[in-house]
Parts: structure tokens; sequence; C-alpha cells
């Protein structure tokens, strides 16, 4: 990136500032929603740098902020191997009892009706289109001890079951040449992931918790499990899923989350 040339040195009443808006700028970073990433580099020298302008007002600081966010997802992305599996656990390691982490205190989890309840597949998907828990229950199962990590700072490890995402989508008919796979839920989160994130062989759709029918708590009627990204990439109470090239973004990755969310 070319830095513009300065023909004059800056005085010190806009060097004050701009330390200022650096200022502005940390205490938004200090919010967990924030970058972990830009938080980590950000300075004066820094996000002139990454903004490739003067930081004089609110705008330019959003600008430098999205341009972080991007450059870290750009990052993030070029390092991931779908390949490369996370560390698995023995069960003796699982946390008792595992967190209960949402946006929403624990008596607003959804109360989902097992016998009602149906999965909808839309856009690029040329099979079956609707499918109950019956149906996903009878799926090739299996299952992962795996650390779930939180962008809020801690982690805990857990025993998931269900059927491989990659395996489902594939018998789904789902084009696995688009770029994103998105997820609606029950208690109106929404969130995405890259399709070669998709295809990971760990990323799981969950219907069993420790050998257990999924608990309300922790994401009945399922949840989607991906040891490689953070908490929040990992949506609850999925009531419907979308493959798609258009970008769909997040629930939190629209308020300041970076949307590859690696772990």
């Amino acid at each position: 990136m070319k830095i513009p040339k300065r023909h004059t040195r800056p005085s010190v009443a806009s060097l004050l500032d701009a330390k200022s808006i650096v200022k502005d700028a940390q205490k938004e970073l200090a919010l967990p929603q924030r970058r972990l990433f830009g938080k980590r580099i950000l300075s004066l020298g820094g996000l002139m740098l990454l903004s490739g302008c003067d930081l004089t007002n609110d705008q330019s600081v959003n600008s430098m902020l999205q341009k972080i966010s991007s450059f870290n997802d750009d990052v993030q992305a070029s390092l991931f191997d779908a390949r490369k599996l996370a560390p698995t656990y023995p069960e003796s390691m699982i946390t008792r009892p595992f967190p209960f982490n949402a946006y929403y205190d624990i008596d607003q989890v959804p109360d989902v009706d097992a016998a009602n309840y149906r999965l909808e597949l839309n856009g690029l998907v040329k099979g079956k289109r609707v499918w109950t828990l019956d149906e996903l229950r009878m799926l090739p199962q299996e299952s992962q001890v795996t650390r779930h990590i939180c962008i809020e700072g801690w982690s805990a490890i857990g025993k998931w079951g269900g059927v491989r995402f990659a395996d489902f989508l594939l018998r789904a008919g789902a084009d696995t040449t688009a770029k994103y796979v998105a997820f609606h839920c029950a208690d109106n989160y929404w969130t995405s992931i890259d399709m070669p994130t998709a295809l990971h062989p760990q990323t799981l759709l969950t219907l069993t918790y420790d050998g257990d029918v999924l608990p309300a708590k922790y994401g009945f009627p399922m949840k989607l499990r991906i040891p490689t990204k953070l908490g929040y990439k990992n949506p609850k109470h999925i009531v419907a899923i979308t493959v798609t090239n258009a970008f769909p973004g997040g629930y939190w990755e629209n308020q300041g989350y970076n949307w590859f969310g690696g772990s």
C-alpha cells in the first residue's frame, strides 16, 4: 500500500488530534465484539499505514477499522488449511458443566417443537430441501471431543455428535463450489461461513451433546460445531441453511466481529 508523501511537517495540533482519534478507536476495539487483530496492532503509525490516509474524522476511523477487518479476514483465509484438524481430547477432559453462552439470558432460550421441526435448505441446492429430525438422525453419525473457544477469552471442551456437514451438503444436493453457507436460527441469530470451512472434516451438524439429545441451552434441535472457528461462528437452533455466492454477513459480523472468525 502506498503511503501519501508529506511535503510539510505535521503540526503539533494535528498530531494531537490524530492521537485523540487513536484513543477513540482503541476504546471501540476494547469491546469484545471488536477486532482482536486490530487491537493488537493499533497505533498512530499503524492506523495511518493501514488506512492510507490522514485520520481526521469518524469516517476515516471507521474506514480504517473496515480495512483492518478485511485484511485480517484475508490473512486468516490464506492460512486456513482444509486438511488440518483441530485438536481433540479424551472424554476425561470434558468441561462439566459446559458453559451456556448467548447474546441473551438462559431463560430466553427458544423452545423448538421437535415433532414439527423442519430444517429448510435454500439457494444453490438441487436435492432435498426440507429435512425432519428423524431423517437427520438416520444419517451416519459421528462424534468429536473438541475445544470451544469464545472471543470473550474463555474456552471449554465438549463432546458433540451428529452428521458431518460435508456429507450432509452432498446428500442434500448442495452446490459445493458455491462461496458461502449461511445459517438462520430460531433465536433470530444468523451467521455464515466459507465453503472450505463447511467442507472441513470436523465441521459437524450436531444433534447430541455428551451422548444425549442436544439440550436446548446448547442449541436444540441442532448446532453447527466448527472447532476451527471461534464460538460466534457456531450457530445454535438452526432452522434454515442457505448455499449462496452472495456474501451473507452475520449478526455479530455486521457489528464488528471478523467474518472469517478462525480460532
